[in-house]
């Protein structure tokens, strides 16, 4: 039987060879390299996507992140709340201003970062939380921008995973003082390489952030440099096939969301559990994640039956060797969903008769399957 991948990009850049080809020419004849107009195309349809008055691209998601935090001015002595449950750059940003991250628990049904920890994690010292929109799907803003409001705190929202999510209809990338989105290539909206940007309605914080990601030059006269910057800036060739994926990025997360729904209908009453998606949230799906006990024995069987999957994530952040000096005390939810979590197939063009073989394999995986395959 035909194998099943976890992921296929060929069918998305098969939709936009075309503008590619065009656009290729166009940046070799004119030696557009860094920056210029397909950049600026690519930051201006972003921002109006996002509901924003500016996008700045950056070179990769991690980037977007640290550049958020270095124009709020967040350093040394400050904190900064982030879940557990998250890739491993989120964390790496705060470290890299020299902040400290405070890691904190999960809800159990989303696995997404809730109010409630945030208000429980508030100290005199925090000085901002980043909630990051997991597998496709948005926190609950509304609570979460009211607690931070009433302690002072900044909000940056770490989108890579949801680009094009609601949160009651609004979305993904409006809500923070700041967000920031990667477009690795295997993201709802992916480039052909490391890509990010940071959105945000404000002036200053925009113009601070394309200064610091320029080598701290200043945008009237670039042999002045007014900030210690970095390079972290977005190549046009990845601008140029952002532009082109953007116009079908809705299309193919409205795919994602019916591929979503066949799967929680077809496991219903089985013992592999979908992620919750909370009320009033429009998920985009970047991963269908469902929950199994005995995840590895499962995982293999899937595997020996032509069914790629994968794990997001194996290890939390607070477990993970290089932030062992951030231990806080147990996170009993993201330490319990990390043995459980398994991340099937999931991509615009997958089928609805490879959906169909993925859930009768879950399915079919009785205890005495999974017990073989341990």
């Amino acid at each position: 039987m035909t194998p099943i991948p976890f992921l296929d990009l060929g069918a998305m850049s098969a939709e936009i060879r075309a503008e590619l080809d065009q656009a290729w020419g166009e940046i070799v004849d004119g030696s557009s390299f860094i920056g210029g107009r397909f950049v600026e195309r690519f930051e201006r349809s972003w921002a109006e996507y996002c509901g924003r008055r500016h996008a700045i691209g950056t070179a990769d998601g991690t980037a977007a992140l640290e550049l958020a935090l270095r124009a709020l001015g967040i350093g040394p002595g400050d904190e900064v709340i982030v879940p557990a449950n998250t890739f491993i750059a989120t964390v790496e940003a705060v470290l890299g201003v020299g902040a400290m991250p405070v890691l904190v628990d999960v809800d159990p049904d989303t696995l997404l970062l809730t109010a409630a920890h945030v208000e429980a994690a508030l100290t005199p010292r925090t000085a901002a939380v980043i909630p990051v929109h997991l597998f496709g799907q948005p926190c609950d803003m509304d609570a979460i921008g009211a607690v931070a409001s009433r302690a002072g705190l900044a909000v940056i929202e770490d989108a890579a995973q949801a680009h094009g999510a609601t949160w009651r209809g609004r979305r993904v990338g409006s809500f923070g003082d700041l967000a920031c989105f990667s477009f690795y290539p295997g993201k709802n909206l992916g480039a052909f390489g490391d890509a990010g940007a940071v959105v945000t309605d404000r002036d200053d914080l925009a113009a601070r952030i394309r200064c610091l990601g320029n080598h701290g030059r200043d945008l009237a006269a670039a042999e002045r440099h007014l900030l210690v910057g970095r390079n972290q800036r977005l190549d046009s060739l990845q601008a140029a096939v952002l532009s082109a994926k953007l116009p079908r990025l809705d299309a193919w997360n409205a795919s994602r969301q019916r591929l979503a729904a066949r799967y929680a209908a077809g496991l219903a009453r089985s013992d592999a559990r979908m992620v919750a998606v909370a009320e009033g949230a429009a998920s985009v799906h970047h991963l269908a994640v469902v929950q199994v006990e005995a995840r590895d024995a499962v995982r293999r069987a899937l595997g020996a039956a032509g069914i790629a999957t994968g794990i997001h994530y194996a290890i939390p952040c607070h477990l993970q060797p290089a932030l062992a000096h951030l231990r806080p005390a147990t996170l009993p939810v993201a330490e319990a969903a990390a043995m459980r979590i398994l991340s099937l197939p999931m991509f615009p063009h997958l089928t609805d008769t490879q959906v169909d073989r993925v859930v009768a394999a879950l399915r079919g995986l009785t205890a005495g399957h999974i017990a073989a395959a341990a």
